[in-house]
């Protein structure tokens, strides 16, 4: 899943629970889907901050 796709997938999650579309049951399953869309997300951005230092230390 790309960065852009764990995003919107997190969006869509916040966007339900304050509209307050999920049972006490689904809250917890989405809590938890978000919580891994979120360590995802931190990956790719320290992933792609990582590539970035790298390339600007070599200039």
């Amino acid at each position: 899943m790309t960065y852009e796709e764990s995003l919107k997938q997190l969006e869509d999650i916040v966007r339900q629970m304050e509209a307050g579309s999920y049972s006490i049951d689904q809250l917890a399953d989405k809590l938890t889907l978000a919580q891994q869309l979120i360590t995802q997300c931190k990956e790719k951005l320290y992933k792609t901050d990582s590539e970035i230092k790298k390339i600007s230390e070599k200039r």
